[in-house]
């Protein structure tokens, strides 16, 4: 019994330090495995964040045009 729980506690401790480092860089909206702790310029947030959403944006704008220019159904 003792051992199971050593290796319970073992694997909580181990899960910490591997899950930590993961979390961190899924808050930054960084790669999983990049380096959590490398700073990372305001310009390059920026640059990243406006990139993001100007293709959503054309994506939108793009699917806007294109149901607008469908033709009409013919009614009969």
């Amino acid at each position: 019994m003792k051992t199971r729980a050593r290796f319970f506690v073992l694997g909580i401790v181990v899960g910490a330090l591997l899950a930590l480092p993961l979390g961190i860089n899924v808050g930054r909206d960084a790669p999983l495995l990049s380096n959590p702790f490398e700073e990372r310029d305001l310009k390059d947030q920026v640059v990243d964040r406006v990139k993001e959403t100007t293709s959503t944006a054309l994506e939108d704008a793009r699917e806007t045009i294109h149901e607008a220019t469908k033709p009409l159904a013919q009614a009969r």
